[in-house]
């Protein structure tokens, strides 16, 4: 009866190790995609707030340097940049997983549109907007880290 209860032992001990084996594997793999989740999730934010900055940029840019004199071909390209911001902005929308970048983005965008517009004629109201924007962004694309101080766009 002794050979056979140390058999049985040894069964249980393999089948449990086994098991346990399995379980750390099991858990790795799922490690390993979380973070490749989160490395696409990352590119994907990444090249929707860089479009979404560069448009940005060129409504500023024509928003704020545009002539006195009322031309349609400035409000054609103005009007043209500022369906491309929203594009961009719905763009964020959809890649974004924290609210407070979506709200950010928005509130961005509303300033931007208000200067395209003309209803504003001094960069620095865009500055507050800009930098929640930039701050947001980085906290849904490296959540719970801090951006260094001295970032652009940074208000530390």
């Amino acid at each position: 009866m002794g050979p056979a209860l140390l058999s049985l032992v040894g069964v249980a001990l393999g089948a449990g190790g086994s098991l346990f084996g399995q379980y750390l594997v099991s858990r790795a793999s799922t490690r390993q995609l979380e973070v490749q989740e989160s490395a696409a999730h990352r590119a994907e934010l990444k090249d929707a707030v860089l479009k979404f900055v560069r448009i940005a940029s060129q409504v500023e840019k024509a928003a704020l340097t545009r002539p006195d004199a009322d031309g349609t071909t400035a409000d054609d390209e103005s009007s043209r940049l500022v369906d491309d911001l929203w594009l961009a902005q719905a763009e964020i929308d959809l890649a974004a997983r924290s609210e407070p970048l979506r709200g950010a983005t928005y509130r961005y965008a509303v300033r931007l549109a208000e200067a395209a517009r003309g209803e504003m004629s001094d960069a620095s109201a865009l500055r507050g907007p800009q930098a929640e924007f930039m701050d947001a962004a980085y906290a849904d694309m490296w959540p719970g880290l801090r951006r260094p101080d001295g970032d652009p766009g940074s208000p530390r």
